[in-house]
């Protein structure tokens, strides 16, 4: 039987990987596609919050199945994460995340507010050692990272009030390529930091237009 992890190998140290967990907070759009490819990937341990059941229109744009409309989105994604590999172990918590709760040293943020990112930054700075934005509005895509004191001070400048943030949340126009392509640019960065690479803290993607600034 083929190792399943060899085509990845030289990309994905599994050594350093298998002894982490990863908390990934929103499981809508970004957040579902996320925790899916980390399961693909290989990481054995994994946390996810949301309080939010699915809906038809998630289907569409977020990847859920038609049998998981009305089912809250943590359970439905733990239940596809079993199909990829039974034996991740997966904690699931079915509300909105609270300052005092306990998360991974590897963080994914996947909320729709900067309001709620702001919050969720202020709790967990100290403590998560990578830290991964993805953000989205139509086809435009920005992924932010921080796992040293420089990323950390550019993350911080990036939670502006929520009254200067562009119109709409990131949910008002979401399609299920640019939620893939922004989960993978995330994990992307992830991976660079299990190597010891530079990441890449800020990371715009216009997909309409093209174009893709990134910033170490």
């Amino acid at each position: 039987m083929n190792d399943r992890f060899e085509r990845q190998q030289d990309l994905v140290p599994q050594d350093r990987l298998a002894g982490l967990t990863a908390t990934v907070i929103g499981v809508g759009a970004i957040g579902r596609q996320l925790a899916l490819q980390l399961a693909a990937m290989g990481i054995p341990r994994m946390q996810l919050v949301d309080f939010d059941r699915v809906e038809a229109s998630n289907v569409t744009s977020q990847g859920y199945w038609q049998g998981d409309i009305g089912e809250l989105k943590v359970a439905a994604t733990r239940k596809a994460i079993g199909c990829i590999d039974p034996t991740i172990v997966v904690d699931t918590c079915a509300d909105r995340f609270r300052p005092k709760q306990t998360v991974a040293d590897v963080l994914f943020c996947a909320v729709d507010s900067i309001s709620a990112r702001a919050s969720l930054w202020r709790a967990v700075e100290q403590q998560c050692r990578f830290w991964a934005d993805g953000r989205m509005l139509g086809e435009t895509i920005r992924v932010l990272s921080a796992a040293d004191a420089r990323g950390r001070q550019h993350y911080a400048t990036t939670l502006f009030s929520q009254s200067e943030a562009q119109t709409g949340q990131c949910t008002s126009r979401s399609t299920i390529y640019a939620a893939s392509i922004a989960a993978g640019l995330m994990v992307h960065e992830f991976t660079r930091w299990l190597r010891d690479l530079p990441l890449d803290c800020d990371s715009t993607l216009d997909l309409l237009a093209g174009d893709l600034n990134a910033s170490l």
